[in-house]
């Protein structure tokens, strides 16, 4: 018998966001003496084996794997188990049966940016509200997110409860003074100018393409580079890429693709600041992070991204250009101000810890069990 079930079926050994988060956040729920449903063995705790077909590793057709598994093996396996209580770290449980669960839920991103033909589109329309509307709770990532649940799908705050997630301390912390430059082994990145930094994926949402204009704004950018760290979209990078050769500055910006974790916090470390001037997020792992390292940061005056920045950065609407470009430049030229942001960065980042997001978690499943 277990009293509380947690469903790591999205859980598989390369990090992605929601796996991260779920492999951050159980280590504190143990108190709550749970199983965990997983193709993992953690020694640690209970586990119960289920099926390693249906994480984001297999796709369209894992996805596919994970929604059967949950509406029709879940609620056996829970039946069986005796569970009170099924917590899952993405908004999927079983519909229409007996279990009770809280479900985790990220963003509303797909339906604020819908793409043509998505699989998303549906999934978010169709399914999620019926998951919300059947859970017994759900647990978010900020108070935007929780707004955002409200307004979209109708769920009443107090079935809400925002939990900020946090960031690897022991990883992202500063690694070089700044404006040093990140050294690159291979040569292959000019390191002798200082950089703006951006890292993320390519989606229209996240603004790159008025990121680029800005930078190619600033009164002398001849003197800087703009790097963006993320994995390189067929679909949207070429467009970029076709931006900036029309405005003249292929030297100064560098296409990085994906860069390995590991080096995440040299290059966060070496940057004159992250610039992140993203539409919209559900919490915005990079701000958290690149404040860790104590570099400054340019983030958007919208969404979850203030409750994360807090007074550390310097909040711009990213749908202006011009303010971009001037944060930009204020940030390269000042170096007081750039001080000034580095302490605070790092200080606003203690304020976030897995600890904090784990046992706040535990406590809200605890007084639903």
């Amino acid at each position: 018998m277990s009293d509380l079930l947690i469903n790591l079926s999205v859980v598989f050994s390369q990090p992605t966001g929601i796996s991260n988060y779920a492999k951050n956040l159980f280590p504190y729920l143990k108190s709550l003496n749970p199983t965990l449903l997983t193709t993992l063995n953690y020694p640690e705790f209970k586990c119960y084996s289920i099926p390693g077909n249906m994480t984001p590793a297999d796709g369209t057709t894992g996805h596919l794997n994970r929604l059967i598994w949950t509406q029709f093996k879940l609620p056996k396996i829970s039946k069986k188990l005796k569970s009170q209580l099924i917590f899952s770290p993405i908004p999927e449980a079983p519909l229409y049966s007996n279990s009770r669960f809280v479900v985790m839920f990220h963003d509303l991103i797909p339906l604020r940016f819908p793409k043509r033909f998505s699989p998303l589109t549906p999934y978010f329309r169709h399914y999620i509200p019926q998951v919300l509307q059947q859970a017994q709770h759900i647990i978010c990532n900020s108070q935007a997110t929780a707004k955002d649940i409200t307004n979209f799908y109708q769920i009443p705050a107090r079935k809400i409860t925002p939990i900020p997630l946090a960031h690897d301390v022991n990883h992202f912390r500063p690694f070089i003074e700044q404006g040093q430059g990140y050294k690159e082994e291979t040569g292959n990145l000019a390191f002798s100018y200082p950089y703006f930094l951006y890292i993320g994926r390519h989606d229209p949402y996240k603004n790159l393409n008025r990121l680029i204009a800005a930078f190619a704004s600033l009164p002398n950018h001849h003197d800087y580079q703009l790097w963006l760290a993320g994995p390189e979209d067929k679909r949207y990078t070429p467009l970029l890429q076709a931006q900036v050769e029309e405005l003249g500055i292929s030297k100064q910006v560098k296409f990085l693709d994906y860069v390995p974790y590991s080096e995440l916090p040299k290059i966060i470390s070496g940057a004159i600041a992250l610039v992140f001037p993203s539409l919209w997020e559900g919490f915005g792992f990079p701000v958290l992070e690149a404040m860790g390292c104590g570099t400054p940061v340019i983030t958007s005056n919208i969404s979850s991204l203030p409750e994360v920045a807090g007074d550390a950065a310097i909040l711009i609407n990213p749908y202006d250009i011009r303010e971009i470009t001037e944060a930009m430049d204020k940030i390269a030229t000042d170096t007081q101000l750039r001080d000034r942001l580095s302490v605070a960065s790092i200080n606003r980042a203690n304020l976030f810890s897995w600890e904090k997001t784990g046992l706040a978690t535990a406590e809200v499943l605890k007084n639903l069990m």
